[in-house]
């Protein structure tokens, strides 16, 4: 989040503007999809997707109450998820507000709202974002509520409603935002990261609103003092603040968080995406048996933007997008500033790669927040869309070049040895033409079509369900069910063989902005019929490898026990 004088946005448009994943086999059962629409070449295929919010079933609307114009609190957004609550294989819908709403999807495109029989009836408070994982490993989705003064865990009783479970060490945040899971410590089960924003609060000296220009708008970041986010560790259960990541060593004013394994091990590293302030990087270390984490954002090269400044990081992502076997990091930026797009060098190394691949120049003008990797096109490269809207609701009166609502753009990858991206918003149906004040957003197929689809946030508006209608490729989608890892898998790396290639994906609900996503993880396979074989490296370090794994439905993999 972030507020700059307009004479500083114009300098920066004018000067970027110009810059032009045969062993062991664990097959438990495979889940046919329904049938597809013809197959066409890949050169052929277009984006196209349909809003149908409505007529799936999705009555909710974000309201943004008070005086205007409004001040950072007021707009910071929310969050949404794609989950499956209640374990029936189709996904349901989680949307975040002064009151949570838990949609029961029935894989046909429909959503009933089932807010109060699945126990969030009597939920009230500022609630931004949410986390979805089994933190107790019952095979239910948990979640954990993040906002502005308040905490609430949810426990899965299961899959017929949720009952809060808050242990007295989550006190409420004083603004958290963006949290995640993982197993940081290879345990078994996952512990959870929380980031917090800014100390704002009605008191002397802190201000509501600043001057830019003889109009009044949202402070920016920088006049509030930032905070740090939170780690609780989670032992069978039972969570305890932890320092295994060193939260004292963070910048704070932290938007997003993602985990992403980056070496052998299988630990998961920790991306914090922080809003007009470096960005922090905790990657794992062993030493003499003892893990330990440290803060290496300066040293791998994604605290700062590819000119060596802070920028405002909003969401963040992790996918491979070059196939070269490494996850890439994706942060989106405030208008006039780059979306960063940091390519693994390896070695927890990182070049910006924004320019060279032509995101930047053609998104500078939007202030973005969601953001998700995804193979929409089942090609086997992952595109990327983003969630747009600024945060200053009467910005037009300083600066006219610019709207408070802005639009989706949603990214095509070419693939090849050097891939680039195309922006293909414009053909890709009335919904990316809309502007809206998009902040979360997440991806996942609702339908079990094999095509993936979107959700977004509008702050000031109803959510957006973008469904793919593409003529895609085929497909094979993976669910995974730990033994001695976590039971859903979450931070596990899978590295496929489709047609003589290797392709990479990350199983995990984090990334974005205030958001969660399908857990399943989704392979593209183009014109191949399966996957040759998937080698399916465990967040404990343990690997499994299978062979054969048909296209077009859904193979729960199971983890080996040894």
């Amino acid at each position: 989040m972030n507020s700059r004088l307009t004479t500083r946005n114009a300098l920066r448009m004018v000067v970027f503007g110009a810059l032009f994943l045969s062993g062991c086999r664990a097959v438990e059962h495979t889940v046919p999809a329904p049938t597809l629409p013809p197959k066409t070449p890949r050169a052929a295929t277009t984006a196209r997707f349909d809003e149908v919010a409505a007529q799936a079933g999705l009555n909710y609307e974000w309201t943004i109450p008070g005086k205007r114009p409004l001040n950072i609190l007021q707009t910071i957004g929310n969050g949404c998820a794609f989950l499956d609550f209640n374990n029936d294989g189709n996904l349901d819908i989680l949307l975040v507000g002064t009151r949570p709403a838990l949609f029961r999807g029935d894989g046909d495109g429909h959503f009933t709202d089932i807010s109060r029989a699945g126990g969030l009836g009597n939920l009230s408070g500022h609630f931004l974002g949410c986390a979805v994982g089994d933190y107790d490993n019952d095979g239910f989705d948990d979640v954990y509520l993040s906002g502005y003064g308040v905490a609430v865990l949810l426990h899965n009783e299961n899959g017929r409603a949720f009952r809060v479970a808050t242990p007295k060490v989550m006190k409420p945040q004083p603004w958290g935002t963006s949290c995640a899971w993982a197993d940081v410590d290879g345990d078994g089960w996952l512990d959870l990261f929380v980031s917090n924003y800014v100390h704002f609060a009605n008191e002397p000296g802190i201000p509501q609103l600043c001057d830019s220009h003889g109009v009044k708008v949202a402070c920016g970041p920088r006049f509030y003092k930032p905070l740090r986010g939170v780690f609780y560790r989670n032992v069978r259960g039972d969570f305890t603040l932890d320092n295994t990541l060193p939260v004292d060593k963070t910048h704070g004013r932290g938007l997003a968080v993602a985990f992403a394994p980056l070496d052998e091990t299988g630990r998961p590293t920790l991306v914090l995406a922080n809003d007009e302030i470096q960005g922090d990087l905790l990657a794992p270390q062993t030493r003499n048996g003892t893990l330990s984490y440290s803060n290496i954002g300066l040293m791998s090269g994604t605290a700062f933007d590819r000119d060596g400044n802070v920028h405002a990081g909003m969401g963040a992502d992790w996918g491979d997008y070059d196939g070269d076997g490494k996850l890439d990091l994706f942060v989106t930026t405030f208008q006039g500033e780059n979306k960063s797009l940091y390519r693994n060098e390896g070695h927890s190394t990182f070049t910006d790669t924004s320019y060279l691949t032509g995101i930047a120049a053609s998104s500078l003008s939007n202030l973005a927040f969601g953001c998700k990797w995804l193979d929409f096109d089942n090609d086997g490269w992952l595109d990327i869309i983003l969630a747009s809207g600024h945060i200053e609701d009467n910005v037009r009166s300083i600066d006219t070049s610019t709207t408070y609502r802005q639009k989706t753009l949603l990214y095509r990858n070419s693939g090849g040895a050097r891939p680039t991206f195309e922006n293909v918003s414009g053909g890709a149906g009335a919904a990316f033409a809309r502007p809206i004040v998009g902040r979360g957003l997440a991806v996942g197929d609702y339908d079990n079509d094999g095509r993936t689809d979107i959700l977004v946030v509008d702050s000031e508006g109803k959510p957006l369900l973008l469904h793919n209608q593409i003529r895609a490729g085929h497909w094979a989608r993976i669910q995974l069910q730990g033994t001695r890892s976590n039971r859903d898998g979450q931070g596990a790396l899978l590295t496929a063989t489709i047609a003589g290639r290797k392709v990479v994906r990350l199983c995990t609900t984090g990334g974005s902005y205030l958001s969660a996503s399908d857990k399943r993880v989704h392979f593209g396979l183009g014109q191949a019929t399966r996957i040759d074989s998937l080698l399916v490296q465990w967040p404990n370090g343990h690997r499994d490898t299978f062979n054969n794994l048909p296209d077009d439905r859904t193979t729960t993999l199971k983890e080996t026990a040894k």
